[in-house]
């Protein structure tokens, strides 16, 4: 994406704003972590869940209690939740200079055969900001249960500049 105007690529912050997206608060942990670590230029984010406040938004296994399409909808808002802990700890998400990694666990029923159609709701959220020249590897695994009997759990690891 470019500003208008240059011929500049546009920031993650601006593309935010461009898309019309407003970060939620960043979510507190449910437990005894930390939901963002930096090691290096690698900041690994933990056990991004799709919540607002301090309860599931997205409750049930993908194939049984919800479609594919509210697994889609649970990823983008974990993913939310992701960029939101990651602008808290870096103080702007423009010194991301690459997704690394997505990971993503979905609950699911036992033939979870949708798995990647549900992992791209986190996907594309991630290639809409930041680029898809920036694009993670993935790596999309279903599970019997999460925390909170959420559909989906992210773990995402980022390239930040100093």
């Amino acid at each position: 994406m470019v500003s208008p105007g240059t011929s500049r690529p546009s920031s993650a912050e601006q593309r935010l704003v461009e898309l019309g997206i407003s970060l939620p608060a960043p979510p507190e942990p449910f437990g005894t972590y930390a939901e963002a670590v930096q090691t290096g230029n690698l900041l690994f984010l933990t056990g991004m869940l799709p919540t607002e406040g301090r309860a599931a938004k997205f409750v049930g296994r993908v194939g049984a209690e919800l479609d594919v399409e509210a697994g889609c909808q649970a990823a983008r808002l974990a993913a939310l939740n992701g960029l939101a802990v990651a602008r808290k700890y870096l103080g702007s998400l423009d010194r991301v200079t690459r997704s690394v990694r997505l990971g993503v666990s979905v609950a699911t029923s036992a033939d979870g055969r949708e798995l990647a159609k549900v992992a791209d709701g986190a996907s594309d959220l991630l290639r809409e900001v930041f680029g898809k020249d920036k694009n993670p590897c993935r790596l999309v695994y279903g599970v019997a249960s999460l925390p909170l009997a959420t559909p989906v759990e992210l773990e995402i690891i980022f390239e930040v500049a100093g």
